[in-house]
C-alpha cells in the first residue's frame, strides 16, 4: 500500500500541464511508479509542499538504494526531473535506454572520465542550461550508493551547480536548492520493503552568491557544509540497517504506551514528522549514553530484540496488545477474511500458476547476479522487467497451442488482474494466519497478553529513564520523553 504524508496528495498524482515533460518522460514515470506501487508496502511523503511549482530547482538526495533512489524522487515530484546519473548506467542494457528517454545528463566520475575534464565540463553546462530553463535537477551529492543507514561526506557538485546557475542567470532569478532524505525499511524485500521520502525547506543561498565571485572555494564550501545539515536532518542516521528496524519497534512501542497513559498522540497529517524527530532524538541520546554508559545502552538493545522476539513468536503487533477477544469481534473477522478468500482463490491460484515461474526465475537469477545490498531491489526490478513479459509470452504460446485463441484471450485478459489477486490473496492469508496463531495463544494463556503489555512498558519506562541522563541540548528543543 502507498500512502503519503503531511497533507499532500497520494504519490503518482500530479497537476496536468506542460511540468509534466515529454510523453517518453510520462511513459517512465508511469512505469516507475506501478513498480514502486508493487515493490512497497509503504511509501510515505512529507513535505511535497517545498517542491516549488515553477523555477530552477536543484534536488539533493541521499543515496542508498541504487537505481530505486532515482525512481523514488521522479515519482514523487510532480515537474519533470532531468536526472544526473553515472556515465557507465547509460551503457546498461536495461538502465540506459529509460534514461536517455527521460533526458537524463551523464556524470563522468574522475576514474571513467580519465584526465580529459571537459567530459563533466559538458555535463555542468547541460545541467546549468536546465536550471536557467526553470527545470528540475536530481543530484546524489554523496557521490556514491551504499546500503548503510547513514550520510556519507557530500560532495561539491551540488553547490557549485547552484552557484553556477546564479552566475549565469546574473542573479536575476534564485535557483532552489531542496534537500530530501530517504529513510528505507527492509529496502530489498518484495512487499515488506517501506520507504519515507522527506522533502526539507530549501538551503539558503543567497547570501554566498555575492561571495562566490570573490571566495569561490569557500561559498563552495559553505553551501555544502549547509546542505550537509539539511540533509541529515531529514533523515535518520544509524550504524547499520539491523539498529534502525529496532529503532521502530522501540518508537511504537513508545507511541502506543503514551497512548495506554492518555497523552495526545500527533496530529495525522504530522504523524511522519512526529515519527522522524522522536528517532532522530533518540539516536542523538543514544549516540550520547554509548560513549558514557555503554553496558546500558546495549542492555537496552537487547531488551528490544527480546521483545520483538516474542512479539514474532505469538504473530502479533505491538499496537494489537491488550486488545480483547470477544466473541462478536472474532466472528466477524473470521468470517469476513474466509469469504474474502474463497471468493477471491480461483482468480489468485490461476494468478500463482501463471506467475509462480517467472517469480521463481527472477529471484534464481537476482542471486547469481551477486551485487551488493543496495543494488537488490533495483536488480528485482530490472530482471522482473524482462523475465516477467518473457514468460508470459511462453505461456501464452502454449495456451493458445493447447486450447485455442479463446482461452489465449482470456489468459491475456486475466494476467495482470491474477496477479494481482495472488499478491492481494496471499497478504491476507499471511495476516489471517498469523491472528489465528495469536488467537490461540490467546485462549491457551490467558497471561499472555498482560506479560508482553509489562514487558513493553519496562521497555519504555527504561528509555524514559535513560533520556534523563541526557542533556536537554543533545536531545534538541524537546526531551525525549515529551515528544508528541
Amino acid at each position: 500500500m502507498t500512502t503519503t504524508a503531511t497533507g499532500t496528495s497520494p504519490v503518482g498524482s500530479a497537476p496536468a500541464g506542460p511540468t509534466l515533460g515529454t510523453l517518453a518522460y510520462r511513459i517512465v514515470r508511469a512505469l516507475a511508479r506501478f513498480l514502486l506501487w508493487l515493490f512497497y508496502r509503504r511509501i510515505e511523503v512529507v513535505g511535497r509542499e517545498h517542491i516549488p511549482e515553477r523555477g530552477g530547482v536543484i534536488i539533493a538526495a541521499n543515496h542508498h538504494n541504487s537505481l530505486v533512489d532515482a525512481m523514488l524522487i521522479i515519482a514523487t515530484v510532480p515537474r519533470a526531473v532531468t536526472v544526473l546519473a553515472k556515465a557507465p548506467l547509460f551503457r546498461h542494457p536495461l538502465i540506459g535506454p529509460p534514461l536517455r528517454l527521460m533526458g537524463a545528463v551523464p556524470v563522468h566520475r574522475r576514474a571513467e572520465a580519465g584526465d580529459d575534464p571537459r567530459r563533466n565540463d559538458e555535463m555542468f553546462a547541460s545541467a546549468i542550461a536546465a536550471l536557467r530553463a526553470g527545470r528540475v535537477i536530481l543530484i546524489f551529492p554523496e557521490g556514491t550508493t551504499q546500503p548503510q543507514p547513514i550520510l556519507m561526506p557530500l560532495r561539491t557538485g551540488a553547490a557549485r551547480l547552484a552557484l553556477g546557475a546564479e552566475r549565469a542567470m546574473g542573479g536575476a532569478s534564485r535557483v532552489t536548492l531542496l534537500p530530501v532524505g530517504l529513510v528505507f525499511h527492509d529496502p530489498g524485500t518484495f512487499r515488506s520493503a517501506s520507504v519515507q521520502i522527506t522533502i526539507g525547506s530549501p538551503v539558503t543561498t543567497a547570501d554566498l552568491t555575492a561571495a562566490h565571485r570573490d571566495r569561490p572555494e569557500e561559498a563552495v564550501r559553505a553551501i555544502t557544509a549547509r546542505l550537509t545539515e539539511s540533509i541529515s536532518a531529514q533523515i535518520v542516521e544509524a550504524q547499520d540497517q539491523y539498529s534502525l528496524d529496532l529503532l521502530a519497534v522501540l518508537e511504537r512501542a513508545w507511541w502506543q504506551e503514551a497512548a495506554r497513559r492518555g497523552e495526545p498522540a500527533p496530529p495525522r497529517g504530522e504523524a511522519a514528522e512526529s515519527t522522524l524527530a522522536w528517532k532522530q532524538r533518540v539516536m542523538r541520546a543514544g549516540r550520547y549514553l554509548a560513549a558514557r554508559e555503554p553496558h546500558r545502552v546495549a542492555a537496552l538493545r537487547r531488551k528490544i530484540e527480546v521483545y520483538r522476539s516474542h512479539l514474532d513468536e505469538v504473530g502479533i503487533t505491538s499496537a494489537q496488545l491488550g486488545q480483547p477477544y470477544t466473541p462478536s469481534l472474532v466472528v466477524s473477522y473470521v468470517a469476513t477474511n474466509l469469504l474474502w478468500l474463497a471468493l477471491g482463490l480461483p482468480l489468485a491460484c490461476w494468478g500463482i500458476v501463471s506467475h509462480a515461474a517467472p517469480y521463481w526465475l527472477t529471484g534464481q537469477i537476482v542471486k547469481r547476479l551477486g551485487q551488493t545490498a543496495e543494488e537488490e531491489a533495483t536488480d528485482k526490478m530490472a530482471v522482473g522487467l524482462v523475465i516477467y513479459p518473457l514468460l508470459w509470452a511462453i505461456e501464452g504460446w502454449l495456451v493458445w497451442r493447447l486450447a485455442g485463441r479463446g482461452a489465449l484471450l482470456l489468459f491475456v485478459l486475466l494476467i495482470v488482474p491474477s496477479g494481482l489477486m495472488a499478491l492481494l490473496w496471499r497478504e491476507r492469508l499471511g495476516r489471517f494466519l498469523r491472528q489465528a496463531r495469536a488467537f490461540v495463544w490467546f485462549l491457551t494463556d490467558r497471561g499472555l497478553h498482560r506479560r508482553l503489555l509489562e514487558e513493553r512498558g519496562a521497555l519504555v519506562g527504561e528509555l524514559r529513564e535513560l533520556a534523563d541522563r541526557v542533556p536537554p541540548e543533545v536531545l534538541g528543543a524537546d526531551r525525549v520523553k515529551d515528544a508528541r
